[in-house]
């Protein structure tokens, strides 16, 4: 048995299928991972991510920590609430984890980082945090609900006091407010437009509840890795990891040269890299024949194996199968995709896949 999230009983009361998933018990889906999908791209979905890791950082040189802890620049965190993506890479400018790091005070910041990376993530981020002499604080007993889609927004004012909605109404995207015990932030993993509700434990059942009586659908893991891909948004462990560089991984914009004194961790090995052009880059293909591109498969040019799909699936959006794969530099347009046995033809795209809910090929 794995560790369980506040909502577990509810998962199970609604007839999700649960799986492992880093040692969580979380629901796959809770019947039609294709329904899930299509309910968050056309109106609201809600997703259980109580088991990812959250962190408070305190302390007078916590800023000072993170310009060297963090690959972008915390310096572009100037208002309360302003939230930024980032990596934490390691000497060889490897990605450790990507997360989302928000300003709440000069001597208080919160970080958001990935479930599956948890214990090396904490040892990171301690490590590094005691020449600053940051206290480094994990929070617990508390759920966290995405709620993605068009309609999201509107259906989480109405489970929200006055207070709150009036708050969470007036965030910009990445932006969040902590009011009356809730920290609302206008982020998300999907491509949607929406909501990520960090609220106390306790409240989380009622919380879900009241969202599914309100129309919001719940949704699991499964349908959140394709609107996450089909949104062009990488996954940890698959498309990026401690021996892949942000060049590497489509991540370019999240590296912050400026100003070139801002001495982060990995970046005098990425410079060279910067300033000439990486050996791999990660691109998007799409599958034009039948079939279902998944991670490991070969990618293949000019008869021979040059990179591999590094996350696919089928884009209930297309219609067709999609992928993320790194492959040499120079590649582009076509290439062929070996899956049991046979080379299939498939495009070569720059993703997103779909953004704002539609097709960007056909």
């Amino acid at each position: 048995m794995g560790a369980r999230t506040p909502l577990y009983q509810e998962h199970v009361n609604l007839g999700a299928k649960i799986v492992d998933f880093a040692g969580w018990d979380m629901p796959l889906h809770y019947g039609s991972q294709v329904e899930e999908h299509y309910k968050v791209r056309g109106e609201a979905g809600m997703f259980d991510v109580s088991h990812m890791t959250f962190v408070d950082l305190k302390g007078p040189r916590v800023r000072e920590y993170l310009r060297f802890l963090l690959a972008n620049n915390v310096d572009r965190l100037q208002t309360y609430g302003r939230a930024l993506y980032t990596c934490m890479l390691n000497e060889q400018g490897g990605v450790v984890d990507d997360l989302i790091v928000y300003f709440l005070g000069e001597t208080h910041f919160r970080m958001v980082v990935n479930a599956g990376t948890h214990d090396k993530d904490m040892a990171w981020i301690e490590q590094h945090a005691q020449p600053f002499d940051v206290d480094v604080s994990e929070i617990t007993d508390v759920a966290l609900l995405a709620v993605q889609g068009p309609q999201a927004r509107d259906k989480v004012h109405t489970m929200l006091s006055d207070a709150q909605r009036e708050k969470a109404a007036a965030l910009a995207p990445f932006n969040a407010v902590e009011v009356e015990g809730f920290f609302i932030s206008r982020t998300g993993y999907t491509g949607e437009d929406g909501y990520e509700v960090m609220i106390p434990a306790g409240q989380a059942v009622e919380f879900w509840r009241g969202l599914h009586e309100n129309g919001v659908y719940p949704v699991g893991l499964g349908a959140r890795d394709t609107l996450r891909l089909e949104a062009g948004m990488d996954l940890y462990s698959a498309d990026m990891d401690e021996t892949t560089t942000p060049l590497e991984a489509g991540l370019k914009w999240t590296v912050a040269w400026e100003p070139p004194e801002r001495n982060f961790i990995g970046r005098e090995a990425l410079e060279p890299q910067y300033n000439a052009t990486p050996a791999r880059k990660l691109v998007g293909l799409i599958l034009d024949d039948r079939g279902v591109l998944r991670g490991h498969q070969r990618v293949i040019v000019d008869g021979e194996a040059v990179g591999e799909v590094t996350s696919g699936s089928f884009s209930p959006t297309l219609g067709k199968a999609i992928a993320f794969a790194r492959v040499p530099y120079d590649v582009e347009d076509n290439v062929l995709v070996e899956m049991r046995g046979k080379q299939l033809p498939a495009r070569v795209v720059k993703p997103p896949f779909v953004r704002h809910g539609k097709a960007c090929f056909e």
